[in-house]
């Protein structure tokens, strides 16, 4: 990955049904938009030539449920990318999709259009958990997908996967990895659930697995994940060799990048910037920039220490001063030493990461090393 390179990020924020657990920037039943949404972003790319030509290393469809768009939509708005920015040979684009809601028509067309990795939202296996999420698939709708996917060239898939659910169990978490893993997928994605105020899960106040069960589901994914040849490269994040996603790499090492779409965000050296999260007002809007903020050199330390953490390899002490013009030692002396006494964080050459233990008690780690 070419560092002078940036990423770009494409809000998608339509979905046939909202989860219960969501509080992205999502709308269901509003598919009668998505033509002048599409039609929108092209102009916002367009509008920002302060970027234009541009060196691009990823490309990725969030959402919302981007596979809600047709493939002549989605072909549209790379054109539109491809226009405005240069693309390194063998960037990598990716798009989320939830199952059930992909055609092998429009797997074909946005395969043909260039997308080259896939992330499917799979979540779990049991069909009481994905009710209780109020996803809109069942298991078959995953193998069925994936089927479609490869049919359709793909090479790199992704699945996402939950635990921490309100109702599950290791037993039920252990059926879903090796479900998971007979469909072959490159990468996977395993994410504790976080039940968000506002939700309606939260609502709902149904228990969930305790910290010890919660624990012992992450131990056993990294477990049968190493085991079956995948790689954690991050703490929630597991590859075959070679297909760690570029794009989440580019926010854990705080690189840069440009969103574009209703309630996107951007980050440039210091400069971070978003859109509005109203949909009637980014159509409406001929800039939807509503906030633009520039980070102070403590911030932008912090938060690159916060992110590099994140991954298995953690932060490269070189690189950090070269970068920022300080030491982390002397930054954080006092702090590191009691994390590394702990058995929190440990340094590995000129590397500090996490240990086994600081990744199960990240959040600690993170605000014993906050001013």
């Amino acid at each position: 990955m070419n560092d002078s390179s940036i990423a770009l990020y494409l809000h998608i924020p339509f979905c046939k049904q909202k989860c219960a657990y969501c509080d992205f920037t999502s709308y269901a039943g509003r598919e009668a938009d998505i033509a002048r949404y599409c039609d929108a972003l092209v102009c916002e790319i367009a509008a920002a030539n302060r970027w234009h030509g541009c060196t691009v290393h990823s490309v990725f469809f969030g959402g919302g449920t981007p596979t809600l768009l047709a493939g002549e939509q989605i072909t549209m708005l790379l054109d539109g990318l491809r226009k405005a920015f240069t693309f390194v040979p063998d960037v990598e684009i990716t798009m989320e999709g939830n199952p059930g809601t992909l055609t092998r028509q429009n797997a074909a067309l946005y395969r043909d259009a260039g997308v080259n990795r896939f992330s499917l939202g799979a979540q779990a296996k049991q069909p009481r958990l994905l009710e209780g999420l109020g996803r809109i698939h069942q298991w078959r709708d995953v193998e069925q997908s994936v089927d479609i996917l490869r049919e359709a060239g793909f090479c790199n898939i992704n699945l996402d996967l939950m635990f921490g659910l309100p109702g599950q169990d290791t037993s039920d978490w252990g059926d879903t990895l090796q479900g998971a893993l007979v469909l072959g997928p490159e990468h996977l994605s395993c994410y504790a659930l976080q039940v968000e105020e506002g939700t309606p899960l939260a609502a709902r106040c149904e228990a969930l697995p305790d910290e010890d069960e919660e624990r012992a589901m992450y131990a056993l994914a990294r477990s049968v994940l190493s085991g079956a040849g995948y790689a954690q490269y991050e703490l929630s994040n597991f590859a075959k060799p070679g297909r760690e996603c570029r794009q989440n790499l580019t926010y854990w090492t705080r690189g840069d990048y440009l969103g574009f779409g209703c309630a996107a965000h951007s980050l440039v050296g210091d400069q971070r910037w978003s859109n509005t999260p109203s949909l009637p007002d980014y159509l409406a809007l001929e800039s939807p920039m509503i906030e633009k903020t520039r980070l102070d050199a403590a911030e932008a330390r912090f938060e690159a220490l916060m992110l590099g953490l994140r991954l298995t390899e953690g932060v490269s002490a070189m690189e950090f001063a070269g970068r920022y013009g300080c030491d982390i030692q002397e930054l954080w002396g006092e702090r590191l030493v009691s994390l590394c006494e702990n058995g929190l964080v440990e340094w590995a050459g000129e590397r500090l990461r996490l240990t086994e233990r600081g990744m199960d008690l990240q959040n600690a780690v993170l605000v014993a090393l906050m001013d």
